[in-house]
């Protein structure tokens, strides 16, 4: 068994496509509602940044949806293992075929972004790693359908994705950029990811803007990086 352990939970990524990386961790340490009820994680694979997001939002019930039927499964038995499960539930279903009951708060989603790239020769894989126009054109389509009038959709992607996101969410869909987190390796480097939020209405996260460097130095994680995982990590 592959079993990934933090503070709070227990993450088994056994036989799944898409192990817990930085880009989720991230997400899970950095999205940020106020005072959220409801929160959605759209593709959740293992299920770790519902976990984090359940951790850190006490008074939220989160939903997370998978199209990958193993992912799905191993999302439901990590949840079911957590001391959160009674906030806390996967569905196995696609994002097109989702119908929730009521709006959301906090829409967040760590998808699969190689557009442009060649495909993984596993279909598994090409699925949870490969996307195309139509699935982003989908998340901001229902994210403007699902989310409160003061609710978020938080997303980590790479810069020039992001830009794009950001200007199909203004131009297109009447939707305003309420903030950006640019995530840099070292400090010297330019950013490798973006995280971004997007809304009906512009809104007060502080924690989504400027930037965040990993790294101090080789090998060693910078005191930003450090403080925002230290209720997460063991290692922190």
């Amino acid at each position: 068994m592959s079993i990934f352990r933090f503070k709070q939970f227990a993450v088994d990524q056994t036989g799944s496509t898409m192990k817990i990386n930085t880009d989720g961790v991230l997400l899970g340490a950095v999205a940020f509602a106020t005072n959220p009820v409801r929160i959605l994680d759209i593709g959740t694979g293992t299920g770790v940044i519902a976990l984090m997001l359940a951790q850190r939002f006490p008074g939220a019930t989160v939903a997370a949806i998978e199209m990958d039927a193993t992912a799905a499964r191993l999302a439901g038995k990590n949840f079911i293992r957590s001391v959160f499960a009674e906030r806390i539930s996967a569905q196995e279903v696609a994002l097109a075929d989702f119908q929730p009951e009521k709006p959301f708060d906090l829409i967040v989603s760590n998808p699969p972004f190689f557009l442009h790239a060649l495909k993984n020769r596993d279909r598994r894989k090409q699925v949870s790693r490969h996307t195309n126009v139509l699935f982003y054109s989908q998340l901001l389509e229902r994210a403007a359908m699902w989310l409160e009038e003061k609710g978020s959709l938080q997303l980590i992607l790479p810069v020039s994705l992001a830009e794009w996101i950001e200007q199909r969410a203004t131009g297109e869909y009447g939707m305003v950029v309420q903030g950006r987190l640019a995530i840099r390796s070292f400090a010297s480097q330019p950013p490798i990811r973006r995280i971004v939020a997007i809304g009906k209405l512009p809104s007060a996260l502080p924690a989504l803007t400027g930037d965040l460097v990993i790294y101090e130095d080789k090998g060693i994680y910078s005191p930003a990086y450090r403080a925002l995982l230290k209720d997460f990590f063991l290692a922190f």
